[in-house]
């Protein structure tokens, strides 16, 4: 009896060990209080599945602890995903050693600490040796294991945004410590100090002091320490040219002018200002002068181009470096675009917001492929592989309004699925996972790509949500996947923006102003590179390939201003009752200094 209450009440399990599948998610209301049931922790017949390769326990209020057994049951495991949970204070017994592992994620807990014994595992010999990716955000932890470096030694990435960290350890910084460390993120922490000893991280250096063999995926290093309490930045970051990207905002320098430059400038000049030794740097002090007039005068440059242009108010509000962000309410657009909402979506996905957004120019050398990387690192990230959330851009001059936002059973749902032919929901979602089967087979992979990776997502629903346009053309289905019909393409610069989710409507909205203010960006970047005429090396091969045509785009000539418009989106119930518009005055709240929000 007990044997068949357990199968009962984790026929995940039961399932996954009868089809000997690699990839396991335990998500969803049920599963809170499975878990309760099981102590808190995750049950040991899931540490008898020694196939699987990826394993996702997301959004459990009552998960306090992984469990043991994890690191003897599942040494094959490639990626471990335990956000949003209760983990927390610690974690015990410790997560490793799990020799496979390259992807742990264990953002959105409660951790605090993760001392010997209780944290990511052994530092002799190594308990994750070949881990890559860390992401230990949106916690509470005070400090980082001492031990960190030594326990993963291949680290890659390492976020640890929004914790309670006011220093680094010593350990981190040592001499060949993190060899692979490319990319550093702990903004929103209570940081004081930053050590000189951080550009002993290899990867910040010059190619020639690495070998060969460790360079991949170096070409990129990423410094992000924004809002902190940090009064000082070591002028050696200056001697690591390999550092591309950094990101100062929010701190309250000593050193005014370089308070101010980490609010506007580029990576390279503040780079360069630290190399001649800031204020009062001696023989340097020409050069961080000359870069700071050349700034000066790019900026009177631009305000002369606002004065030029004639738009008054709107004009006045973009400081020199900004972007404005123009938000147009439905009562000053002549032909605002709404979406209409079926009551049947509420047992399926019943969470949309919708924008529209013109302005955009996406033709400049890589631009297109950037925004649609953004928005897979989107999803991947705020969007927890689209399990809270799903995002889709469309060209808006195909996209005819009023839109449907409905759910049809599989065989009465058609759509042209991007890069394939019209097909039923039914047959599309069929032909996906005889895709993700031969991909098992044929490639030992452990997990799938591309859209298969979804399919899971659609379990147990009899109905399929859509987004259907006037003509009755479905050009939407969340999470799967996009209509051809309204692809963006590189001409596209207006673009009508959907946000949908089983969860809440507020993942919406964040998840929706992420994108919008990633769009700001790109556009500044693409404005900022227009104008310099010389370019930073991470946009250099962005901006590559021919300029586009101003009478194509009136947005992206050389003399148009930096501005994006944003109009608002209704959505509102079959009888015309309110839902939600987006965006409304509590939306795009916390856009960065560079960008202006005017409505």
């Amino acid at each position: 009896m007990a044997a068949a209450a357990v199968s009962e009440s984790w026929p995940e399990l039961e399932l996954a060990e009868r089809e000997r599948r690699r990839e396991l998610l335990l998500t969803g209301p049920g599963l809170e209080e499975r878990v309760r049931a099981a102590g808190g922790q995750l049950p040991p017949r899931l540490f008898t599945l020694p196939l699987l390769h990826y394993l996702e326990v997301s959004g459990c209020g009552s998960l306090r602890a992984p469990g043991p057994g994890l690191a003897q049951g599942l040494p094959q495991l490639h990626s471990l995903v335990l956000r949003r949970n209760a983990l927390g204070p610690g974690l015990s017994p410790e997560l490793g050693p799990l020799p496979a592992l390259r992807v742990l994620d264990l953002s959105g807990n409660a951790l605090e600490a993760l001392p010997p014994g209780q944290g990511l595992g052994p530092a002799e010999p190594p308990g994750l040796p070949q881990l890559q990716s860390l992401n230990l955000s949106g916690n509470r932890l005070r400090e980082l294991p001492a031990d960190l470096a030594r326990c993963a030694p291949r680290l890659q990435s390492l976020n640890l945004t929004g914790n309670c960290l006011d220093s680094f350890p010593a350990e981190l910084f040592r001499p060949g410590a993190l060899p692979l460390l490319s990319e550093l993120a702990a903004a929103d922490n209570c940081l004081r100090e930053l050590s000189p000893d951080i550009a002993h991280l290899a990867s910040l250096k010059v190619a020639s002091e690495l070998p060969r063999i460790l360079l991949t995926g170096l070409l990129h290093v990423t410094l992000d320490l924004s809002n902190n309490q940090l009064s000082e930045i070591p002028a050696e970051l200056a001697d690591c040219p390999k550092l591309k990207e950094i990101n100062f905002r929010g701190n309250k320098l000593r050193d005014k002018r370089l308070e101010k430059m980490v609010s506007g400038c580029q990576t390279r000049s503040i780079l360069e200002y630290l190399r001649v030794g800031g204020r009062g740097g001696g023989k340097g002090k020409g050069r961080a002068e000359g870069s700071e007039k050349e700034e000066s005068r790019r900026k009177r440059r631009e305000r002369k181009q606002r004065r030029e242009g004639g738009d008054g108010e709107e004009q006045d509000v973009g400081d020199a470096g900004r972007l404005l962000l123009r938000v147009l309410h439905v009562s000053e657009n002549p032909v605002p675009l709404t979406v209409r909402v079926s009551p049947e979506v509420r047992d399926v996905r019943p969470y949309i917001v919708g924008a529209v957004v013109r302005g955009m120019d996406l033709q400049p050398g890589n631009a297109l492929k950037r925004f649609l990387t953004s928005q897979t690192k989107l999803h991947e990230d705020l969007c927890e592989k689209r399990t809270a959330a799903t995002l889709a851009t469309h060209e808006l001059r195909a996209v005819k309004g009023p839109l449907l936002y409905c759910a049809r059973p599989p065989q009465d749902l058609k759509i042209v699925p991007l890069g394939r032919k019209e097909a039923k929901a039914k047959e599309l979602v069929r032909q996906l996972q005889l895709e993700a089967e031969e991909q098992r087979k044929q490639k030992k992979r452990q997990s799938v790509s591309g859209l298969h990776r979804y399919l899971h997502l659609l379990d147990g629903n009899e109905n399929y949500p859509c987004l259907v346009d006037a003509d009755g053309d479905v050009i939407s289905f969340p999470p799967i996947t996009n209509s051809e019909k309204t692809k963006v393409k590189k001409t596209t610069s207006d673009l009508f923006l959907e946000v949908t989710s089983a969860t809440s409507l507020q993942i919406c909205k964040d998840v929706m102003d992420a994108l919008i203010l990633k769009m700001a960006e790109m556009k500044k970047y693409t404005l900022e590179n227009k104008e310099e005429g010389s370019l930073s090396d991470t946009e250099a091969d962005a901006v590559s390939g021919q300029l586009p045509d101003p009478t194509t785009n009136p947005s992206a000539g050389k003399d148009g201003p930096s501005l994006l418009v944003v109009e608002q989106v209704r959505v509102v119930d079959l009888e015309g009752s309110l839902k939600v518009v987006y965006p409304s005055k509590a939306d795009l709240a916390t856009a960065p200094p560079h960008v202006t929000v005017v409505r």
